[in-house]
């Protein structure tokens, strides 16, 4: 049994939620999102509370109740409340600078790399070493950011490259002669 989709989704105040059929759709101070529920999901709103149950026991529909309850209130905070990611590059000559909806990143290589940011998520560099990612769909901030860290993955000899400001990388001991 899913014990993800037992408990309920609270909606707070300032958000409006509108469940029709197998679409959620909620309303918030920061936007709007939308998203279609698995058909072997039941969802329900009475009274500022979201409930989701499976429609049968079987083991498939039952994990679903739990993705889909942990997606909805993915939605119902991402309107109110917004997600971020913040990453940091480190290297010597490594910078990053948000202009409109471009990301430019100096990396090492022999030439710039531009990222473009996708509408509805927001990219600041509040120095030339760190990049904030938010917006309201945590599924494509998370993407955005994890684009942008793939360009130069941290290394593990000298800890260089683009993380995540509480990722942690293992470093190794440099070879011995």
């Amino acid at each position: 049994m899913s014990r993800v989709a037992n408990s309920p989704v609270d909606v707070p105040g300032g958000v409006t939620v509108d469940v029709s059929g197998q679409k959620v759709s909620a309303k918030g101070p920061k936007g709007n999102l939308e998203m279609e529920v698995n058909s072997l999901v039941e969802v329900m709103f009475e009274e500022n509370v979201i409930r989701v149950a499976a429609k049968d026991t079987e083991k498939k529909s039952v994990a679903m109740a739990g993705t889909m309850r942990a997606l909805i209130n993915n939605v119902v905070t991402g309107v109110n409340e917004g997600f971020e990611k913040k990453l940091e590059l480190r290297g010597v000559g490594y910078r990053a600078q948000a202009q409109g909806d471009k990301l430019n990143l100096t990396l090492g290589f022999s030439h710039p790399v531009v990222h473009s940011v996708p509408a509805g998520v927001k990219v600041e560099t509040p120095s030339q070493t760190e990049i904030v990612v938010s917006g309201i769909d945590k599924q494509a901030v998370g993407q955005v950011a994890a684009d942008i860290r793939s360009y130069r993955p941290p290394e593990p000899y000298k800890g260089k490259g683009v993380r995540y400001v509480d990722e942690y990388v293992a470093m190794k001991e440099a070879k011995k002669k």
